[in-house]
């Protein structure tokens, strides 16, 4: 399914977003970019106008995995009662047996049993 998106998203940049920023540039543009060697010598070409549409195509991905994947997740998991991306409970020691994975409110260790 990301792959789909990945092309889908891809396919938009670079026929939609990378023509206009070039239409940007001027009628006779090759792309938004700076020429460092000889004029229309492609390999010397640094293009901006692909790496501002790059980072389009990132952008709109990203918020696709997002809006598409984490929030319903988030959702799924509050619902179930299970807090997800968020700090961890806060945890106390057991002098006894040194485990440090007890919660802050129990009065007793859950592995040695012994008074916390």
């Amino acid at each position: 399914m990301a792959t789909a998106f990945s092309t889908l998203i891809k396919a938009f940049t670079s026929d939609v977003i990378t023509p206009i920023i070039t239409r940007i540039q001027g009628k006779s543009a090759v792309g938004l970019g700076i020429q460092l060697g000889t004029k229309g010598y492609a390999p010397t070409f640094i293009n901006l106008g692909d790496l501002i549409s790059t980072i389009v195509y990132f952008i709109v991905f990203m918020g696709v995995i997002y809006f598409l994947i984490v929030q319903p997740y988030k959702g799924v998991s509050a619902r179930r009662g299970v807090t997800v991306f968020g700090d961890p409970a806060p945890v106390k020691t057991c002098p006894a047996c040194q485990s440090d994975d007890l919660p802050v409110v129990a009065t007793k260790c859950k592995y040695c049993t012994s008074e916390i």
